[in-house]
């Protein structure tokens, strides 16, 4: 696969009006990236800390601290708190393959893990986005913090968070349909 079309893969893309589909291909094996998706210590390297007992309709809470995600974060954007907390519930599970959750009270995301050789991919479907505002904060976040992820499974430093979010966001805004 050439350069770009590896950077565009790694864009999101709409699935229907209020939903984001976004994959990456991660060093396996799938109970490691597992491992990623649902304990704390190893999820709060890349997306948000947060105890998570993995059976349908247990609750729990995500706290993002995005300034901690590596060594220089870059700016935060005004307007973004340097923790933010969102409680949600486990809806599915099918360990390591799927993991269904709430996103607060408003949306729904799916993660899928399929292994392809010694790689596995992971999928996140991201449903019921209300706003455009929402589908473009949320595009930006899951492709950085899948950069997030992709470093740290890789054993790579992470990249700086907060001015990669600001580029892809702005970069989201010129593909997503208005």
């Amino acid at each position: 696969m050439t350069a770009l079309a590896t950077m565009l893969a790694d864009h999101g893309e709409l699935t229907g009006p209020d939903t984001l589909r976004i994959a990456r291909l991660l060093p396996g094996p799938i109970e490691r990236v597992w491992a990623y998706l649902t304990e704390s210590a190893l999820r709060r390297q890349w997306l948000a800390a947060g105890e998570m007992v993995l059976e349908p309709g247990t609750g729990f809470e995500l706290v993002w601290r995005n300034d901690e995600l590596n060594e220089t974060p870059g700016q935060r954007p005004e307007g973004f708190p340097a923790e933010h907390r969102m409680r949600g519930q486990v809806t599915a599970v099918d360990a390591p393959r799927r993991l269904d959750i709430t996103w607060g009270t408003a949306s729904a995301v799916r993660f899928t893990l399929a292994a392809q050789g010694d790689q596995v991919l992971l999928t996140i479907l991201h449903q019921r986005l209300p706003d455009r505002a929402s589908l473009l904060n949320v595009s930006a976040g899951w492709h950085r913090h899948l950069d997030m992820l992709e470093a740290r499974a890789a054993g790579r430093p992470a990249p700086d968070f907060w001015s990669g979010w600001q580029r892809l966001k702005a970069d989201y805004a010129t593909r997503l349909p208005e």
